[in-house]
């Protein structure tokens, strides 16, 4: 099953534009930080010196061209190739997380953007990666933006316990948003049998809320999310919270949830915090690469925090602290040097 998907995923990379993100403004890997918005002029402006001699050339997976990894894997590219000398990131273009994580086991890429909860699936061989078994040929970088676990309703449901009963869509089928709903929901002992599952993309999801044809939808992404914000343009919402309580269930027994608030005036209508649960975006390497390329690249990424920020927002949640905390599998000893020289880890 693995070596079948694995060829997928390459045959994927093989037929996308692979990018080099080490030229001028010119370069195609800062062009999708213009749809995700936030100063792509700035990222553009600098031209990368040629990579010296001894330069070690990364193959980078990110995700779909439309996707936010993609852009901002382009930017991290773009800012990193033009400052540092020991490190060239190429970036490809793939089909996210899980296989990414194939990617890297297969020697197909050295670096990519994952979420969190897929990784801990892959590295214990649970959920996602049951039937392919544990993956143990990567480690984490760092913890770079938070992926937030949103919860959309309307009318009288104001609440997760009000779920049970209703019409609820719990993302594509197989898909990690699905086991997000999934385990939420079972920390306020409600199953998948206690509702009328629906399994519709964000667009969709919200299309069928505004439609009335279900009551609620999960939504595991950046907030404030397009689908999101679009339909509390046009419709009444309710963002649903959870209470500390439930969140500490969560992170108990998923060590890869933190909490995580949504500030109010994110989506029209909702004026007040909403406390919820969130996973990570977060930065894996192949455990071939070396202790100081990834040093280097880490390092890279908190000293230009800045400048990555002006090419993308989500730039600004770069955080030492951050990266480390709700991460459950081991980190590349590159990383782990750098998080210790800066206090993050003991």
């Amino acid at each position: 099953m693995k070596k079948k998907l694995t060829a997928i995923a390459a045959l994927v990379m093989a037929a996308a534009m692979s990018l080099t993100a080490c030229t001028s403004s010119q370069a195609p890997a800062t062009q999708p930080a213009a749809e995700a918005g936030g100063g792509e002029e700035k990222a553009e402006e600098a031209a990368a010196p040629a990579p010296s001699a001894d330069a070690v050339n990364l193959k980078m997976a990110t995700g779909g061209t439309t996707g936010t990894y993609y852009a901002y894997g382009g930017v991290i590219a773009n800012i990193l190739n033009s400052k540092l000398g020991s490190v060239q990131l190429n970036v490809q273009s793939t089909g996210a997380s899980k296989a990414n994580i194939f990617l890297i086991d297969d020697g197909e890429a050295d670096v990519a953007i994952v979420q969190n909860d897929v990784m801990d699936y892959a590295s214990k061989g649970t959920d996602l990666f049951e039937e392919d078994g544990a993956v143990e040929s990567f480690s984490t970088a760092a913890a770079l933006y938070a992926e937030v676990c949103q919860i959309v309703s309307s009318g009288d449901i104001k609440s997760v316990e009000d779920l049970k009963g209703k019409r609820v869509s719990v993302g594509d089928a197989g898909s990690g948003v699905e086991f997000n709903a999934r385990q939420i929901l079972e920390a306020y002992g409600i199953t998948f049998d206690d509702i009328e599952v629906n399994n519709l993309s964000f667009g969709d999801s919200a299309d069928a809320l505004k439609d009335g044809k279900i009551d609620a939808f999960f939504c595991t992404a950046g907030a404030p999310t397009t689908a999101i914000t679009e339909l509390a343009t046009t419709n009444s919402i309710n963002l649903l919270g959870i209470d500390d309580e439930h969140a500490a269930k969560l992170q108990s027994d998923y060590a890869f949830y933190t909490q995580y608030t949504i500030p109010g005036g994110t989506y029209k209508g909702v004026d007040d915090d909403v406390v919820t649960v969130a996973v990570k975006a977060t930065l894996i390497v192949s455990d071939e690469l070396s202790e100081d390329v990834v040093y280097d690249l880490v390092k890279g990424l908190f000293d230009n925090k800045d400048e990555i920020t002006a090419g993308h927002a989500k730039g600004a949640e770069l955080d030492p602290a951050y990266a480390v905390d709700g991460i459950s599998v081991k980190f590349h000893p590159g990383a782990e040097k750098y998080f210790k020289e800066v206090g993050a880890l003991k």
